[in-house]
């Protein structure tokens, strides 16, 4: 039988996946698989039609569940839940045997994306996705709004002949260019470690969350009354049709003021309400728009397009979502970057919430669109009869870069009080730690040290202050040139390790000779068959990040610098960018921190606890009652890392009946 079975399927449902996600997409009543594409070993592509009756070859079943074939498919989580549901599997019990060539173009320091990869990767036309194919998906793949020609709400391969025969050359296609992508990455495989955090991955995201629907419910009626509202009052004081449209209120705003306003953002917002001349009329204005833009209204109703019959909302977490590190991204509602709460008296907030009770939120705590917004964490909620058990690395980049950098005295820092803004402003100025304490004078050097650990660790300086919110925290900018002189001062491991890490990057482009650096290896990797050029840095734990097609070409300082290929910030796009050592010990350190991460949330499953939820360096466990122990938690956080020797870790959290912000 093969080893290989390469695989794309088109389907139909009723839910709109980019909305509500994989999962309650195929969980829809009326989600069925319309085509079934696959090349064995390699070979001729065949096509199944099974919305035309077809049956898919009894040795393609077989081959499908055979443990000694691998099934490949881009973006092979889709066809492996869509498959489960087709052929009535428990999905776990066969994700062993999914290959995702989407990740292994990620790991390989591509681009997510079927067609956007075979355009990175230079494959010719033939080998590349079919452009008509977003316009197919739309015909045959979601619902159709009746008319007189077809007054059904789906469109059959009868209705459209001919765009179904282009729809199976679509799809035989999709598998050509995943088979094409495989080949020009076959001599960097990504590894089995990756593999099985892969598949951790998935089994966290088919778990899900629980979502506490009845505050959800709540919140969007509350949400809604009070819009209207606020809207109302802003209509009555502008005299505008719409004075949520930034154009008109900007209008306005610069006709009762004088004042040039270049836009309506949160931060001009909270500018122009810091004028004390503002008339009182433009401030209330100014206050609504303020107020409608902390209802995070949006959260909420991801929230409900996105949580599947039994209440819980899965696919929340997409894996190697940030490719230059390989850390995990948010999908759906973000929960990566959720508002935070401040609100001591949380249960009673939800309550109120729960029982529309608009008016005593506003008497209880003031302002009714912040509060749904610091309330959005507690919507997460554990199964009944269980606890959330919420454990944190605590300052995992600070403790990582000290160890890459063999910064000792910040080491021993983390071994004992772990103190490290006292220590760092302790370090920077002189004074001895025990006076930077609440209530002596010296204890404003906290906020020094604070501000320059947030800032300066990956070779930022003045300008990186700035952008952290230095000035807001009350620092001039004649003293940030000392904050940043004094803490490279005081960090000279880390300083040094920035340029090292750079100059070993430039060595490997230049000599392809392998150049080590406190246990990360650059090299410089290609595969002349498939056209394939890297620099590669080995990490500690024997994953590698990749920069793809590699040079030196002159920086933003005019001098020599690492250039390569990957997807730019600001435009999405595929392109040529350039790095330097700060920016590589920041990928670097994330990374490292990535990598203790997925060993912890491993360690969890193996001790039988059920991650749900993790955010940037925070696991979140559902568990029954009588095992929501938090020490037991942090104690397997806080256990060394196999391949980091002398990492101190620590952890915190909380144990609750919903998620929060501890």
């Amino acid at each position: 039988m093969s080893r290989h079975l390469s695989i794309d399927i088109e389907t139909y449902s009723s839910v709109d996946i980019t909305k509500s996600g994989l999962y309650k997409y195929v969980q829809s009543d009326d989600f069925e698989i319309l085509l079934f594409a696959y090349s064995v070993d390699g070979g001729d592509v065949n096509i199944v039609d099974l919305a035309c009756g077809e049956s898919l070859p009894e040795e393609i079943v077989q081959a499908v569940f055979d443990p000694n074939v691998q099934n490949h498919a881009y973006n092979a989580a889709f066809e492996w839940y869509c498959l489960s549901k087709y052929f009535q599997i428990e999905p776990v019990s066969w994700l062993s045997q999914w290959r995702c060539t989407q990740l292994h173009g990620l790991y390989c320091g591509y681009t997510a994306g079927l067609a956007a990869t075979g355009e990175a990767l230079g494959l010719p036309q033939e080998k590349r996705k079919l452009a008509t194919g977003k316009a197919l998906i739309r015909t045959f793949c979601t619902p159709h709004t009746p008319n007189a020609r077809n007054p059904t709400t789906r469109v059959l391969p009868r209705h459209e002949p001919e765009k179904w025969r282009l729809f199976r050359e679509y799809c035989k296609q999709d598998v050509v260019t995943e088979m094409a992508i495989e080949r020009r990455l076959s001599a960097f495989p990504v590894p089995e470690q990756v593999q099985r955090e892969w598949e951790l991955d998935q089994r966290i995201n088919a778990a899900g969350i629980r979502l506490d629907m009845d505050l959800i419910d709540g919140a969007l009626h509350i949400a809604g009354a009070v819009t209207s509202d606020l809207m109302q009052e802003a209509v009555t004081l502008t005299g505008l049709e719409n004075p949520n449209a930034v154009g008109q209120l900007k209008g306005w705003v610069e006709t009762q003021t004088g004042l040039t306003v270049g836009s309506l953002d949160k931060e001009t917002v909270k500018e122009l309400l810091a004028r004390s001349e503002l008339p009182s009329k433009v401030r209330r204005v100014l206050e609504i728009r303020q107020e409608l833009g902390k209802s995070s209204v949006k959260k909420y109703e991801a929230m409900v397009k996105s949580v599947c019959k039994d209440g819980r909302v899965r696919g929340l977490l997409q894996f190697y979502g940030a490719n230059r590190t390989g850390r995990w991204a948010g999908r759906l509602v973000q929960a990566q970057n959720l508002p935070r709460n401040y609100i001591e008296e949380l249960d009673l907030a939800r309550d109120m919430v729960k029982g529309r009770d608009t008016e005593m939120i506003a008497l209880t705590f003031g302002n009714v669109p912040d509060t749904l917004s610091q309330l959005i964490r507690t919507a997460f909620v554990p199964a009944k009869g269980c606890k959330f058990v919420v454990a944190d690395f605590s300052a995992i980049e600070a403790r990582v870069i000290a160890w890459l950098a063999k910064e000792t005295w910040r080491q021993e820092v983390f071994r004992t009080h772990g103190k490290i803004y006292e220590a760092s402003a302790s370090a920077m100025f002189g004074v001895p730690i025990e006076k930077i304490k609440k209530g002596n004078p010296e204890y404003a050097l906290r906020q020094k040290g604070k501000i320059a650990e947030l800032a300066l660790g990956y070779g930022g300086s003045a300008g990186a202050l700035i952008n952290m919110g230095a000035l807001k925290m009350g620092l001039s900018e004649d003293e940030l040139p000392d904050i940043v002189h004094r803490w490279r001062k005081a960090n000279p491991n880390i300083t040094r390790l920035w340029y090292q890490l750079e100059n070993a990057a430039l060595q490997a482009v230049q000599t392809c000779t392998p150049v080590g650096v406190n246990g990360c290896i650059f090299r410089r990797e290609g595969d002349f068959a498939t056209k394939q050029d890297f620099l590669t840095v080995q990490l500690p734990s024997g994953r590698k990040l990749f920069y793809a097609r590699p040079h030196i070409g002159k920086n933003r300082f005019d001098s020599d610098g690492l250039h390569y290929y990957g997807v730019s910030q600001a435009g999405k796009k595929w392109a040529d960018l350039e790095t330097y050592g700060g920016k590589l010990t920041e990928n670097i350190v994330q990374a490292i921190a990535r990598d203790c991460l997925a060993v912890t949330l491993q360690r969890l499953e193996d001790a039988g606890y059920q991650t749900v939820m993790h955010i940037h360096d925070e696991a979140v466990i559902d568990c029954p009652e009588e095992r929501a122990d938090l020490q037991a938690a942090c104690e397997l956080m806080r256990q060394p890392i196999p391949w980091a020797e002398g990492l101190v870790l620590n952890a915190a959290g909380f144990v609750g009946d919903y998620y929060k912000k501890d």
